[in-house]
């Protein structure tokens, strides 16, 4: 078996911008800036999308049809890059992505927008298991703490401007430009990236053996995973108004759901085993409780506190903002990682109930500010950390698997939650949006109550 060939450091600590790193770390935040620019403005101009198609009832599904198409991605881009390496799954991912964002702007009906979030999601999903698998491969185990601040770093100008831009856009040309004006800045950015992934391209190791090494068996898992999640959403959103199809369909798609899941995992990952198994699913818990309730803030904020929607998207912002400090101090020095992901944990709790603060007579929408800066910092230290612990308890010849997994239980952890929410408004929301929000937050304070318990059995078994 043969070791992933890294580039040779310098004598001193690693530096990611340094010559030996350069291009590929240039490259990888490049490109993650662009998308960031995407997904920073989708969550401010939601509102303005579901009025102008209709779509209240679809949107929780807007957001889940994006992470659940990404799932898919997810796994076949690990086997990809475990076999073949990570440079063509990057760039299809890249591509699909650009169709995606031209599908959904041009969209004349809800259902062609969910269409186009879909085709997003694959090439979303296919990107950043890539990145992953390329930051294992490229640098040394010292420096990867700060790359994966460094792709923290990369969402800051998206987050200072991308909601705002997004809500300003759509409010004068319409949000259908939030998508289309990405587009040509894409272009000349994958250009520019082709230097780096033939650099950052090296020797794959042997594929493992065992059952997650089997590409039939896995994308089938995943097709599974990913439908079943789909048809659980869907049949649930439909109880209210067809009960017998939407039971039927939820109970299809969670048989589906519980066959495939397990397979796409490190064994004794849904028993939140010691050491690897409780790292990735940490990654899924933490993100469950954050996207949770990120997608409905704006919601809350222009239906309950009266902002506007660009002003919701101003708000947004500092989320991300908290995000990149967290981690950018877990960068600085080597933490004890199973403490940081229970504070990230607790951050993330506590960010999420200080917003329902928004819900109080008198008090003004903007006290989401500070909340959401305490969550984003949680999520910051919290998913690095996650990132780093995972990478460092993975053989080399099982890194695409475990960064496919890890990406897994976040887009389906995600995609859950945001539906299940979207379930919530329908029923609660389209009356009582308070009423629907307060809701959706206990249920993600419960999620992040249950990380802050578990997060301790990250630590590798002695």
């Amino acid at each position: 078996m043969t070791a992933p060939k890294t580039i040779d450091a310098p004598s001193g600590p690693p530096r990611i911008f340094g010559s030996e790193y350069r291009t590929a770390t240039l490259g990888i935040l490049l490109v993650v800036t662009l998308i960031a620019f995407e997904g920073m403005s989708i969550g401010a101009v939601m509102p303005a999308v579901s009025k102008d198609l209709d779509a209240l009832d679809l949107y929780g599904m807007s957001f889940s049809a994006f992470l659940i198409a990404g799932l898919l991605a997810n796994v076949v881009a690990g086997l990809w890059s475990d076999r073949r390496g990570h440079a063509l799954p990057f760039l299809l991912g890249v591509g699909l992505f650009v169709t995606g964002m031209v599908m959904a702007g041009a969209a004349g009906s809800k259902e062609l927008f969910i269409g186009g979030r879909v085709v997003q999601g694959l090439g979303g999903g296919a990107v950043i298991v890539a990145i992953y698998v390329m930051i294992v491969r490229v640098y040394l185990p010292d420096a990867r703490p700060r790359v994966f601040a460094a792709l923290s770093a990369a969402w800051v100008l998206p987050a200072l401007v991308g909601p705002g831009v997004g809500g300003i856009v759509a409010q004068t040309v319409g949000w259908r430009w939030v998508f289309f004006g990405i587009v040509p800045l894409v272009i000349p950015a994958l250009m520019m990236l082709l230097p780096a992934l033939r650099t950052g391209e090296a020797p794959t190791p042997a594929p493992a053996a065992g059952p997650r090494s089997r590409p039939l068996a896995m994308t089938l898992a995943a097709a599974a995973t990913a439908g079943g999640a789909g048809a659980l959403l869907y049949g649930v959103d439909r109880l209210h108004t067809t009960p017998l199809p939407g039971g039927i369909a939820a109970a299809a798609g969670l048989v589906a759901l519980t066959a495939g899941l397990p397979r796409l995992l490190p064994p004794r990952a849904l028993r939140f085993g010691r050491g690897l198994p409780t790292t990735v699913m940490m990654r899924g818990v933490l993100c469950s409780a954050f996207f949770g309730i990120n997608a409905f803030i704006p919601l809350l904020l222009t239906k309950v506190s009266g902002l506007s929607v660009a002003q919701a998207g101003v708000a947004l912002t500092t989320g991300a903002l908290g995000w990149t400090a967290g981690s950018y101090l877990q960068s600085r020095r080597e933490y004890d990682r199973p403490r940081l992901v229970r504070l990230g944990a607790a951050a993330v709790t506590t960010g999420i109930l200080l917003t329902m603060l928004a819900l109080v007579p008198g008090v003004t929408g903007w006290v989401t500010v500070p909340a959401w800066v305490v969550a984003g910092f949680g999520m910051g230290i919290g998913v690095t950390s996650v990132s780093v612990t995972a990478m460092r308890q993975s053989p080399d010849e099982e890194q695409g698997a475990n960064s496919a997994a890890l990406q897994v239980v976040d887009t389906l952890g995600g995609a859950l939650t945001i539906g299940f929410g979207g379930v919530l408004i329908n029923l609660i929301g389209h009356d009582d949006i308070a009423a629907g929000y307060t809701t959706i937050a206990a249920l993600m304070v419960a999620v992040g109550l249950f990380g802050v318990v578990v997060a301790g059995r990250v630590r590798d078994v002695s």
